[in-house]
């Protein structure tokens, strides 16, 4: 990447956070290299996507702002005074010491697309929260395909109209400057009821059920009363004719 092109990529980041890791080419690859490179407290590192990939190495200690970050980053490799401008593609680590083993990066190109997994962000309030429900994050990470210029370093979703027991979809955070290729349908945060208010409800619609089971059965005792009534009264009557005839 000339200079005029680089200095104009930059620009178009200026949104995006950028971390800077300082590498060093690795002059012999292999796993016995890969291995004493990290007993040094290094890590063993490739960035392609360029004319050439190169393997370099870089401090451990570096990739702490770039890995243990809530958002999304662009980085500025400087590999022995050459700047690359790129993103973590793919990053290992030691299942038991959580040690990074390896990490991969990928070079940007301003008029290339990038694939990244960007983090969802919650603004605003939600009225469902005001009457007792709790937010509950579905997804906590978006996959976005953007040029670079449009990346975010979150995806803002506004939660300040959703209601108790409503969520919100994908396809309601589609916008012309990112590609989101999760499904459309899928829900990013929902307001769920909480399981008092349920139990309230469900207590007070049989209560009410209750009230007009009682009403009927009323109405019914009422109705059975009269027409014993009636009929005690033809009985006597017809009795009082027998004795007159």
């Amino acid at each position: 990447m000339n200079l005029l092109a680089h200095f104009l990529l930059t620009d178009k980041l200026k949104n995006m956070e950028i971390i800077e890791i300082i590498g060093y080419n690795r002059a012999n690859l292999g796993k016995q290299n890969s291995k004493k490179l990290r007993e040094e407290g290094n890590v063993p590192c490739v960035v392609y996507g360029g004319k050439e990939q190169i393997h370099f190495h870089s401090p451990m200690i570096l990739f702490r702002d770039l890995v243990y970050t809530p958002g999304a980053n662009f980085v500025k490799l400087n590999i022995e005074g050459v700047e690359i401008d790129a993103i973590l593609q793919d990053i290992q680590f030691h299942p038991v010491s959580e040690t990074i083993l390896h990490a991969d990066f990928l070079e940007l190109h301003d008029d290339k697309k990038v694939k990244m997994e960007i983090p969802v962000k919650i603004i605003g309030d939600s009225p469902g929260v005001q009457q007792g429900g709790k937010i509950l994050m579905r997804i906590r990470k978006l996959s976005l395909m953007a040029y670079p210029k449009n990346m975010p370093s979150f995806v803002e979703v506004d939660i300040s109209e959703l209601q108790l027991g409503k969520s919100i979809k994908v396809e309601e955070l589609l916008n012309d400057q990112y590609d989101i290729l999760n499904s459309p349908l899928v829900s990013v945060v929902s307001v769920n009821i909480p399981r008092v208010k349920i139990e309230i409800e469900e207590e007070d619609e049989e209560e009410e059920e209750g009230a007009e089971g009682a009403e009927g059965a009323e109405g019914a005792e009422g109705a059975e009363g009269k027409a014993d009534a009636s009929s005690g009264e033809a009985e006597n009557k017809d009795s009082s004719e027998s004795k007159e005839g």
